[in-house]
């Protein structure tokens, strides 16, 4: 049985959140990604916030009336992470089962879910990770996992 950490990304950019969701937007596009894990001042995970959570913040009402009057810029600059993000997270640890992040994402219709070790994040899997194990374990060539699974 093939294991989350196994297919993990342990490189994982994180936020705070206190920053910016100008930052985050910034940070997600500046590392290609869609999921920013934010941590506490002791670096445990205590949220998520992903580029849904942005464009849903931005099409809010309230701030809603203020696009084209005001700069996106300022409007995002102006909140801080903390007030969009999804909290609490749902998280797996690195030794479980692949087939059980892949149930726990479809389940809750997740992208992604951070891995944790006592509370501190050590990885992050997504649903992409899940479908290049996937077309890998099953390709006939290596071509097909580059076809089928590429960044969007």
């Amino acid at each position: 049985m093939n294991r989350v950490s196994e297919v993990m990304s342990r490189q994982v950019v994180t936020i705070s959140g206190d920053t910016s969701c100008h930052e985050a937007v910034r940070a997600l596009a500046q590392n290609r990604i869609r999921h920013l894990p934010v941590v506490d001042h002791d670096g445990r995970l205590c949220g998520i916030v992903t580029d849904r959570d942005l464009r849903h913040h931005l099409f809010a009402p309230e701030v809603f009336r203020s696009i084209g009057t005001e700069p996106v810029e300022r409007l995002l600059s102006q909140v801080p992470v903390r007030a969009v993000m999804s909290s609490p997270v749902t998280s797996i640890e690195a030794g479980a089962g692949l087939d059980e992040a892949a149930g726990v994402m479809r389940e809750a219709g997740l992208g992604s879910l951070p891995v944790v070790e006592q509370g501190r994040i050590v990885g992050i899997v997504t649903e992409t990770d899940v479908l290049r194990h996937i077309v890998g374990a099953d390709a006939c060539c290596s071509d097909v996992e580059t076809i089928v699974v590429s960044y969007p």
